[in-house]
């Protein structure tokens, strides 16, 4: 496949999870949750995940902000869920590699998570990707103390 063809693959999984978010909404009950915005930009999301001994039991967010940030959200609730704290901290230091531009694990498949590796070329855009996952280890963080 060649790279502009590639390039418009991602563009439209991107554009798939901004028109159509997974987990999009706020869990009740004991849920962890944890809210932070991107000041720069304006992008802010509530991310809300249920805990149980130590795994992602469910997770969903809520917020507004530019489709990188909101698609990224929906991407990374659908892969933090059911896994432990430590996979759900390892995939994002994955994704943090990527963003970077550095190399990151390939041996995990990312799925649509990878379609954001285009956004490492745009520094104002990475703290849009990054975000939510800094939510998730910030909720993470704080369930553990």
């Amino acid at each position: 496949m060649s790279f502009n063809n590639l390039d418009t693959l991602y563009r439209q999984v991107i554009m798939d999870h901004y028109k159509n978010p997974r987990n999009k909404g706020i869990l009740e009950d004991d849920s962890l949750t944890i809210h932070m915005n991107n000041p720069t930009c304006g992008d802010r999301i509530q991310l809300t995940m249920k805990v149980e001994d130590g795994i992602v039991a469910d997770a969903k967010f809520d917020g507004e902000g530019c489709s990188i940030s909101m698609s990224s959200a929906s991407m990374m609730t659908q892969a933090i869920k059911g896994k432990t704290f430590e996979d759900a901290v390892k995939l994002s230091k994955i994704f943090s590699d990527m963003m970077q531009g550095k190399d990151y694990d390939d041996e995990i498949d990312l799925g649509d998570i990878e379609a954001l590796q285009g956004v490492s070329k745009f520094p104002a855009r990475i703290k849009c990707a990054t975000l939510p996952w800094k939510a998730m280890e910030k909720g993470i963080n704080e369930s553990e103390q």
